[in-house]
């Protein structure tokens, strides 16, 4: 009863709030290359005017890959501003839909400002340092925005929504919200993917991006789940051919983008200077949370300048240089999907293990380079491919579209694992130039397929 009369109140307030602030405030009208007019409402104008969310400018949205399409320095706050377009777009359609039950719209004000909000926390240059072992990164980017929400700007920001928007608007973020709208914001159809798809391609220049987005919106539904009677945001069978488009134009954009050679090559570069910088002492792991992209190279030059030592040296006169002037590891070694046939590569290689790292030192000793001069690369993101979503069919039936797939709809199991097979390239790195045999590597971080 509690909770619910919290939200209630947060109702409350917020429309009280919208009333008080019409004729003083109509909130912003901002133009986009993507979606044309952005309208931000008064709430969201305040949350975009804080110092937290201002810190998003400044922060890469595709990390390095500028390096290599050069346009591709949008930033997260251009990406936040538009999934709250989109989800502004989601909820009408959805709350337009007069088979939507109203009490399942239950806290549905929240989801745009959770949308707004979704990567307050991200740390410097995106996703990189997420592939770090804990040591080195505190959480995921998502956990983190709970020190952003925490901040006196925001919360002021926050007011009209009650005194539970923050903890709600954190469980939205982190995937953990019991709300029933929270597929927008987290979730197989959460509006982030789609936009962040469509802004890539586009300042990257690549027209492999496209993801049929009106579809998608004109198709999402409220519906029931069959086993567990409760409602999540799901998609009629019209729509599925428009998730196709989402499936095949991640495919794309991983294997010719985000997982492109020098991409990759200046991202390990970018995270064993963190390394470095946290074994050294340089650094510590909780000053990765708060600066921007710029700040943190800055402030690890400086202090790299300041101390002595040889990873201050390496990392201070050589590898942050190269960095910053496009002289990236070179490619020593590349396996694709064939290339691996009968081979199984070993778990701990898409990690930064210590494990790992002692390989990679003594390929580097062989190699006659420094460690921390030779980099295996494996990227991985198991989840790319796979949906987990509800699907109305034409003959009203309500099925879910997941690991399974739906025979005649969509064979997703063995189409995502192919895509997904086909995607990643198993790269060594060398700081220097250098060649690798192939059954060098192979013998050390693979073993044959149906051995333990």
């Amino acid at each position: 009863m509690a909770g619910q009369c919290t939200r209630l109140e947060g109702r409350f307030l917020l429309t009280r709030h919208l009333n008080q602030m019409s004729d003083k405030l109509s909130g912003k009208v901002i133009r986009d290359p993507l979606w044309n007019t952005i309208r931000l409402d008064p709430i969201a104008a305040q949350i975009v005017d804080t110092v937290e969310f201002q810190r998003l400018r400044y922060i890469r949205q595709l990390g390095f890959t500028h390096l290599v399409y050069p346009g591709a320095t949008h930033t997260r706050f251009d990406h936040a501003l538009g999934v709250y377009h989109l989800t502004t777009v989601a909820l009408d359609r959805i709350r337009e839909n007069p088979r939507t039950p109203s009490e399942v719209l239950q806290d549905g004000h929240l989801i745009p400002y959770a949308a707004l909000l979704h990567d307050i926390g991200h740390y410097p240059f995106s996703h990189a340092l997420e592939e770090l072992e804990a040591e080195y990164v505190p959480t995921h980017h998502e956990e983190v925005s709970e020190q952003f929400l925490a901040s006196p700007s925001l919360r002021d920001a926050l007011v009209p929504l009650g005194s539970s928007a923050p903890d709600l608007l954190l469980e939205l973020i982190s995937g953990k919200s019991e709300i029933p709208l929270r597929g927008l914001v987290s979730g197989a159809l959460d509006l982030d993917k789609m936009e962040y798809l469509r802004r890539d391609a586009h300042f990257s220049g690549v027209p492999y991006g496209e993801v049929d987005v009106s579809r998608i919106l004109q198709g999402l539904a409220l519906l029931r789940d069959p086993e567990s009677g409760q409602y999540e945001v799901g998609v009629h069978e019209k729509a599925v051919a428009a998730l196709e488009s989402l499936l095949f134009a991640k495919y794309q954009m991983f294997r010719n983008v985000y997982w492109h050679h020098a991409v990759r090559a200046a991202t390990v570069l970018y995270k064993r200077i963190v390394e470095e910088a946290v074994d050294s002492g340089l650094l510590v792991a909780n000053e990765l949370v708060g600066p921007t992209d710029e700040e943190l190279l800055h402030e690890i030059s400086r202090r790299a300048h300041e101390a002595d030592g040889e990873a201050a040296e390496r990392i201070g006169t050589r590898w942050l240089p190269a960095l910053r002037q496009r002289r990236l590891p070179k490619r020593a070694l590349e396996l694709n999907a064939a290339d691996l046939t009968g081979r199984q590569v070993e778990d701990w290689v898409a990690s930064s293990s210590p494990h790992k790292r002692a390989i990679e030192d003594d390929l580097a000793l062989d190699l006659d380079l420094e460690p921390g001069e030779v980099v295996i690369d494996f990227p991985s993101k198991k989840a790319m491919f796979q949906f987990n979503v509800l699907v109305e069919r034409r003959d009203g039936q309500i099925q879910r579209l997941g690991l399974g797939g739906l025979p005649g709809l969509l064979d997703l199991p063995r189409l995502a694992d192919n895509l997904y097979t086909t995607a990643r390239v198993l790269r060594v790195f060398t700081f220097q130039q250098r060649a690798v045999m192939a059954d060098d590597i192979l013998a050390r971080i693979t073993r044959p397929n149906g051995t333990a």
